[in-house]
């Protein structure tokens, strides 16, 4: 059974970072697409990064050059790097795997960025 379990959410002031880590059991490199969402109160669920088996990155625009995904196919981790937070950037941060059009979930950790 996959399982997904994210870490290193919290507190922190506007222009801050932090960067979450996403612990999968089994290999990564068996997952077609690993990915960072996130959900805020009374919003829908958003893409904020995601990285392919091959290492392609995407990124939701306004996430473009203050968040960076990475993979470590040794720790079996995807990390992301957020730099720059802003309030609106609260939110609990999801991680995702998929693999042949199923989806794998964590329990989310909550960002909160205080201005």
């Amino acid at each position: 059974q996959v399982q997904l379990v994210e870490s290193g959410g919290g507190l922190v002031q506007a222009g801050g970072s932090l960067r979450l880590s996403c612990a999968v059991s089994g290999s990564i490199f068996s997952f077609n697409y690993m990915g960072w969402y996130r959900q805020a109160p009374g919003k829908q669920r958003e893409l904020v990064a995601g990285i392919t088996r091959g290492g392609t990155r995407n990124y939701a625009d306004s996430k473009q050059g203050r968040f960076t995904i990475s993979r470590d196919n040794a720790k079996n981790t995807v990390d992301l790097q957020m730099n720059g937070l802003k309030p609106e950037d609260t939110a609990v941060y999801y991680c995702k795997a998929q693999l042949d059009r199923v989806n794998y979930w964590g329990q989310g950790t909550q960002v909160t960025v205080s201005s």
